[in-house]
This record gives structure tokens, C-alpha cells and sequence, in this order.
């Protein structure tokens, strides 16, 4: 089939590979514009743009669709189907209607479950048991359109949005062949998203990252581990000999057994037991202090050590 392909970040690249391979005509491709980034503020092209162009594909980067000259162009290009991964424009009622089966959306969390931007860290942070991958054939709401095809994965303890990322990555690049190949010979049939369970997956925020240990040992380890690696989510912490706390990002975590009477934000051992509010305890797996590199707290401890009774706030 012909083919567009919409997508930016690196979880939409193996969703493009996986449509070479299955022998689809990739006509062009669309991804958000190269921006500034690193110290010297390069203009960068997203993953999906940067591998776009090393396989020779037609690459447009407009920096909106809701123009008629974008509009036309893109109707131009006579589609079979377009295929959306975390593209980041509004596609407008025109671009939906231009391909002949129409757009189909491959999303990262169990519809209508965590609609929206950021639906892996919002899983994770909300304490899912499971996330997965819908196909979604796309309307004019957001993430609100039938479902063709899903695939799951349980979301385990040790989990990070990275670790859940890659895993979805992977479900997306196996389900868009067999969904596409289903949508066109009429073999799969869109169904309608359940009208009950709605949640919506807002853009992360500064606010989402601050820790707060006054809060169940649940929150507070689902929050570390929704916001690992990145954006990572933060505590005040007064190193040895300073004077001024700093932002200590912390980058993995683990619930623990213990209970305890201690102010929340206490840290109770050698080896970063932190107190929560409801008399829980979480333990930091892997954290980052300003200007140094994520380290495992192990190798972290041993350079800068954080005894008991400080206090983490």
C-alpha cells in the first residue's frame, strides 16, 4: 500500500521499520521540525526524521497542518492509509479524510485509558497493572476513535517509563503491519471505545516532579519510577558540608516492608530508606546529584554517602 508515515520520537522509529519490511510503500514522511539541542544548540532532527532521511525517504517537517497548501500537498500524495506514532501536530478533519482507508494511530496505553500525551508515565504513576498498544483509527477527538487491534504488557514493580517504553515500542512495531493488513482486506473491524474508564494523560508538568514523602510509599515510589529517565522527578538534599540544599533527582526506586514511626522524608539506613507518610518506606535504586551522572545508589553511597537521619525533603 501507499503509505505516509507520521512520527517524531524514537518509540515511532521501529513502527516505520516494521512497515519497510512488510513491503508497504512509504511515500513520505512526516515529523515535528529539527530543533536546538546539546550545549551548542545544534538544530536536530527527530529520531524518526533522522532515519527517514538515512533510508532516502521524502521527509516534511511543517510546523502545522491547518493550512490549504499543507492540506493539498499531503492529498496529493494519493494514500492507501497514514500511519501516526507520537507525531505531535493535530491532524485536521482534511488530513484525516485525504488517504483512502483513512489515518490509524498506533497509541501507547489501553483505550480509553490515558488518552492524551503522555500516557506511559501516566500508567506507571497511577499504579497500573498493565498497559499495552490500541490501533486506533483516527476522528477528530483526541484518542477517541475506534480500536482495530491491541496488544498488553503488565507493568512490573521494577518498572520505569523507560523499561515500559521500550516494551510498548517493540508491541507497536509487531501490531501496525498486522492491523493495517487487517483494516485493508476488512479482516479486522473498528470498535468503539468503551464509554466508561475515560482518563486523559495531561502533558507532564514541573509540578508533576517534585516528591513529596509526606505522601503512601506507593505514590511516592510509582511517581520516581513514571518520571525515570526523564523528566525524573526531585528532592531537596543537603549534602555534606554545604550550606544550601540541592535538587537530588531520583531515577529509580523500590517499595519496602518496613514500617516506621519516622517524619516522612527521614532517611532510615545506609543505603537510602526513605519514611513516607502513611508509615511506609521506599528505597532509592538509582539517583542523580547536580552535575554528576546517574549513578546506582550503590556506586552513588560509596562516593557521597547519605547517613541516617537525614533528612530528604
Amino acid at each position: 500500500m501507499r503509505i505516509a508515515f507520521m512520527g517524531s520520537p524514537d518509540i515511532a522509529v521501529g513502527v516505520l521499520k516494521s512497515l519497510m519490511e512488510a513491503g508497504h510503500e512509504i511515500v513520505c514522511v512526516y515529523s515535528q521540525p529539527p530543533r536546538p539541542a546539546g550545549r551548542g544548540q545544534k538544530l536536530t532532527p527527530t529520531p524518526v526524521h533522522a532515519f527517514a532521511e538515512a533510508q532516502g525517504l521524502e521527509v516534511r517537517t511543517p510546523k502545522s497542518l491547518k493550512k490549504a497548501p499543507e492540506q493539498e500537498a499531503f492529498a496529493a500524495l494519493d494514500l492507501d492509509a497514514a500511519v501516526v506514532v507520537a507525531y505531535g501536530l493535530i491532524l485536521p478533519q482534511a488530513i484525516l479524510d485525504a488517504p483512502r482507508l483513512g489515518c490509524l494511530n498506533m497509541h501507547a496505553s489501553i483505550l480509553p485509558r490515558w488518552r492524551g500525551a503522555a500516557p506511559i508515565q501516566r500508567a506507571i504513576m497511577a499504579g497500573d497493572a498493565e498497559t499495552g498498544v490500541d490501533a486506533m483509527l483516527m476522528d477528530a477527538g483526541l484518542d477517541t476513535g475506534p480500536v482495530l487491534a491491541s496488544l498488553r504488557t503488565p507493568i512490573g514493580f521494577d518498572d520505569t517509563a523507560g523499561s515500559v517504553h521500550d516494551r510498548l515500542a517493540a508491541l507497536a512495531a509487531e501490531l501496525a503491519p498486522r492491523a493495517l493488513a487487517g483494516l485493508a482486506d476488512g479482516s479486522l473491524t473498528p470498535k468503539p471505545q468503551p464509554e466508561e474508564g475515560i482518563t486523559y494523560a495531561h502533558k507532564l508538568g514541573p509540578e508533576d516532579q517534585k516528591v513529596d514523602f509526606s505522601k503512601p510509599a506507593r505514590e511516592v515510589d510509582c511517581q520516581i519510577r513514571g518520571l525515570s529517565p526523564f523528566p525524573g522527578s526531585w528532592c531537596w538534599w543537603t549534602p555534606p558540608g554545604a550550606g544550601e540544599p540541592v535538587r537530588l533527582k531520583l531515577l529509580g526506586s523500590r517499595r519496602s516492608g518496613r514500617e516506621t514511626s519516622a517524619p516522612a522524608g527521614t532517611v532510615l539506613d545506609d543505603r537510602l530508606l526513605v519514611a513516607c507518610g502513611d508509615g511506609g518506606a521506599v528505597r532509592i535504586t538509582r539517583l542523580q546529584k547536580p552535575g554528576g551522572k546517574p549513578l546506582d545508589a550503590e556506586i552513588f553511597l560509596n562516593g557521597v554517602p547519605i547517613p541516617p537521619d537525614t533528612v530528604l525533603s
